[in-house]
């Protein structure tokens, strides 16, 4: 393996040697992406949080704490609320795991 000064490639050598850290890395990725979801369909709709809130039937704040990026608590049901808030159909895809 080659010496190297880039760090993005020295913490990826360090993920990649540590399968623990690259599951936690996979879930906080997803977490990510379903917060970023919430707040875009969110804007698209042009509502704030609280707008959003009354229309699921819940808090601002149960909404922000949805578009965190750093929520694992995620519920399908929330979801499919939101979604049916917005007139949006919920799509869930399993996909294989990489191969490392």
């Amino acid at each position: 393996m080659n010496n190297t000064s880039d760090t993005l490639k020295i913490i990826r050598r360090s993920i990649d040697k540590d399968p623990e850290l690259l599951m936690m890395l996979k879930d906080s990725s997803v977490n990510a992406q379903v917060s970023m979801i919430i707040y875009d369909v969110r804007k698209q709709a042009g509502l704030t949080q609280r707008q959003l809130a009354d229309l699921v039937g819940t808090t601002q704040s149960v909404i922000a704490r949805l578009e965190d990026a750093d929520y694992d608590g995620h519920s399908l049901s929330m979801l499919a609320r939101i979604a049916s808030a917005l007139n949006q159909r919920l799509e869930i895809k399993m996909l294989p795991k990489e191969v490392a």
